[in-house]
C-alpha cells in the first residue's frame, strides 16, 4: 500500500505510516488519500500489526488539502470541481472511519504544522504526541469554507461546544502546549526526542492486549450516542467477549503470580 505520498512499513508488530510530500507540506491530494486509507486498510487486516503510527518523513505533519489542486478544479467549473471533491471526500473521510473502527490502537505523531485536514486527521486517531515546536490551526475558515474529517464530530467532544466554535470560526493558530492543555493531544515532548517517545508508547501499545484494545475503542466511541443501560450492556458484551481470549487469562495469570504479562493479541 506504498505509494510515493505515502509509505508503509512494518516492524515488531507495529505499522507505520509516513506521509511523504516534504514540498508541499503534506497536503492532501489523491494519493495522499489513497495512500492512508489503503495504508490503513492493510494495516486493520494484518493479523501481525497490533499498532499503527501515523506521522510524516518530513518537518510537518500536513497543511491540509492542496489548495492548487483545489483552485485547478475550481477553475474548471463548479460543477468539475464538485465531482472530484466528491472523489476526495470518498478517500478521505474514509481514512476517518477506518481509523475510529479498527480494532488496533492508532498514534498520531506530529510535529511542524498540523493544518486543516492534518488536525481532522490528528483529531480521529486515539492518542496523539506532539513535538513542542508544533503549531495547529483548523484553518478552513481562511479559505472561506467549512470544515470536513470530522472534526467538528471530534472537536467539541474533546473540547465542548464554545471552544470549537472558537477554533472552526477564528482559525487561529495554537501551539503544542495549548493542544495538550485542551486535551487535543495526550503528549508533548521535545522535538528531538518524537521519534523515540513515539516508538515508545507504540511499542507498549503493540505488546498489549490487542482485542481488549479494540472492544475499549468501541465503547468509548459509542458512548456519546449511547443511553447508560444501553453501555453498561455494551460494557458487559465486551467484557465477556475478552474474558474467552488467551489474555485475559494471561492477564489473570501473570497478576496473580506478580510478573509482567506477555499478552499475545489474542
Amino acid at each position: 500500500m506504498s505509494n510515493d505520498a505515502v509509505l508503509y512499513d512494518v516492524k515488531d508488530a507495529i505499522a507505520t505510516i509516513t506521509m511523504n510530500r516534504p514540498k508541499a507540506m503534506n497536503a492532501l491530494n489523491m494519493e495522499v488519500a489513497e495512500g492512508l486509507s489503503g495504508g490503513l486498510k492493510k494495516a486493520a487486516d494484518d493479523p501481525d500489526v497490533r499498532c499503527v503510527v501515523i506521522t510524516s518523513s518530513s518537518a510537518n505533519f500536513m497543511a491540509g488539502g492542496d489548495l492548487v489542486m483545489f483552485k485547478g478544479w475550481v477553475d474548471e467549473g463548479v460543477e468539475v470541481a464538485q465531482e472530484r471533491l466528491q472523489g476526495a471526500f470518498d478517500g478521505a473521510h474514509d481514512t476517518v472511519r477506518l481509523l475510529k473502527t479498527m480494532d488496533k490502537p492508532v498514534i498520531a505523531s506530529v510535529a511542524g504544522g498540523v493544518a486543516g485536514y492534518g488536525l481532522s486527521l490528528m483529531l480521529a486517531c486515539d492518542l496523539a504526541i506532539a513535538a513542542d515546536t508544533t503549531f495547529m490551526t483548523l484553518a478552513y475558515i481562511k479559505i472561506g469554507t467549512s470544515p470536513d474529517g470530522g472534526s467538528t464530530y471530534s472537536l467539541p467532544r474533546l473540547v465542548g461546544t464554545r471552544k470549537a466554535m472558537e477554533i472552526a470560526l477564528l482559525g487561529d493558530n495554537f501551539d503544542a502546549a495549548e493542544a495538550e492543555r485542551l486535551g487535543l493531544v495526550n503528549r508533548v515532548v521535545p522535538a528531538d526526542q518524537l521519534e523515540a517517545e513515539t516508538a515508545k508508547l507504540a511499542t507498549r501499545l503493540a505488546n498489549g492486549p490487542t482485542r481488549a484494545y479494540g472492544r475499549t475503542k468501541r465503547l468509548i466511541n459509542a458512548s456519546h450516542e449511547t443511553s447508560m443501560n444501553d453501555q453498561l450492556k455494551a460494557e458487559e458484551d465486551a467484557f465477556r467477549a475478552c474474558a474467552g481470549n488467551k489474555d485475559f487469562n494471561e492477564g489473570l495469570s501473570s497478576f496473580l503470580e506478580k510478573r509482567k504479562p506477555d499478552f499475545k493479541g489474542e
